[in-house]
């Protein structure tokens, strides 16, 4: 698919169905996270992949919506900020990092006819215990990553002119 395509048309889904996805598809789509850019190339990124069905159910103290956890497969997008760079003023750029990383993957997802949706809302405590992730890892973004149910209708953007100023 067509780069742009991919941009245009990749949603948020919410039903999945229940197919397993195929091993490389995956590897592809982890592979396309590794690859994205990060602040010094410090690359703090660290992805839990749940595919065990008795955790997908512990995780739903975490994360409640029922629909998540039809997906085969659930990640967990982890930033390590002890890695990660920081601007002089002190900012650490780690957020930025994972987040690039997790649209990579969702992208590929997308181009891989998978579907994924972005979950901020969890609570991180719950999921690091049911995740095993060490106290210098943090949770930051949830995913289902799955073959869509359906693909739901285009969501309203704002036009252009409202998101971008040029200065000459």
């Amino acid at each position: 698919m067509d780069f742009y395509d991919v941009i245009r048309k990749r949603r948020s889904i919410r039903s999945y169905k229940p197919d397993q996805i195929e091993e490389d598809k995956l590897n592809r789509i982890l592979n396309a996270a590794m690859l994205a850019p990060s602040a010094a190339n410090r690359q703090p990124v660290y992805f839990v992949v749940v595919k065990n069905d008795e955790t997908k159910r512990r995780l739903k103290d975490a994360y409640s919506q029922k629909w998540f956890y039809t997906a085969p497969i659930i990640i967990c997008a982890c930033a390590l900020p002890d890695g990660a760079w920081k601007r002089g003023d002190g900012k650490p750029y780690v957020d930025v990092d994972v987040t690039i990383a997790m649209d990579h993957l969702i992208l590929a997802a997308f181009n891989e006819g998978l579907g994924t949706c972005w979950i901020a809302a969890f609570k991180s405590k719950i999921v690091k215990e049911v995740l095993c992730i060490p106290d210098n890892v943090e949770p930051l973004i949830l995913t289902p990553v799955g073959y869509p149910e359906e693909i739901p209708e285009p969501t309203y953007r704002k036009p252009l002119t409202e998101m971008i100023r040029e200065i000459e």
